[in-house]
């Protein structure tokens, strides 16, 4: 990162460093000369509390990974997210279909049905990021006419989609309240995604939920399209 990279995590004002390196090894955090705070206190913390933290969408922690480090893992993230909610998917669509042998999993990703379920996660997820940046991108950047970095905006969104990692214990331990369960782990990304429009933004909580909204009204109209192919794939309506 250059110069001004960086960010206070706590007045989100721009820092050249986030520590100085004295001889001897000694190291030294920035304070920050708008809020008389450290910088960046996450440098120092545990990777484990710094993810306690992003959980709790605490902004400072989500500064620290947005502004702060030089963490690409976002699509390989995405991919991964993508596969939890495919398999969701797909074996809610089996239901009572599917067998407990473990070495089942092998003929499960063989089947086209998953592949399905996979490609229609990507177009829901594909019209989710859109519709966001669509509408941050005609308030933001046309009616308050202020710089707005898309590649930034996409990088937040899908890093804050962690959550969907949760699918996969909420399917491998079923029970009576799983249908709860994935609609809190909805709720829970929804309102990652809008910390992370939030922090990047430095904007209105409002201004955050209203694209989150409008995405997920995307999202939607998109499944809703695809719902009646992916149900009935043997039948084409003339």
């Amino acid at each position: 990162m250059g110069k001004d990279d960086f960010r206070c995590i706590e007045c989100n004002e721009k820092a050249s460093e986030l520590h100085r390196d004295y001889s001897n090894g000694i190291l030294k955090i920035t304070i920050c000369e708008s809020c008389q705070k450290p910088v960046d206190k996450y440098i120092e913390y545990d990777p484990v509390i710094i993810l306690i933290d992003a959980i709790l969408c605490k902004t400072q922690a989500f500064r620290h990974i947005l502004f702060n480090t030089s963490l690409n893992i976002h699509w390989k993230l995405c991919v991964f997210c993508l596969l939890c909610e495919a398999y969701l998917r797909w074996s809610l669509l089996h239901g009572s279909e599917q067998s407990s042998d473990p070495a089942d999993i092998i003929r499960y990703t063989k089947e086209w049905e998953f592949y399905s379920m996979f490609g229609l996660a990507s177009l829901e997820l594909s019209a989710f990021c859109g519709g966001v940046l669509c509408f941050l991108w005609a308030v933001v950047g046309l009616l308050q006419s202020r710089p707005l970095e898309l590649s930034l905006l996409l990088r937040g969104l899908l890093l804050s989609c962690y959550g969907k990692v949760l699918l996969i214990p909420a399917v491998i331990w079923e029970h009576d309240y799983s249908p709860l369960c994935l609609g809190l782990i909805k709720l829970f990304v929804l309102t990652s995604n809008s910390q992370a429009i939030r922090v990047i933004l430095n904007s209105s909580r409002r201004l955050s939920l209203m694209a989150v909204c409008v995405g997920l009204l995307s999202e939607t109209c998109v499944a809703q399209a695809c719902k009646a192919p992916v149900e009935h794939p043997g039948r084409f309506d003339v």
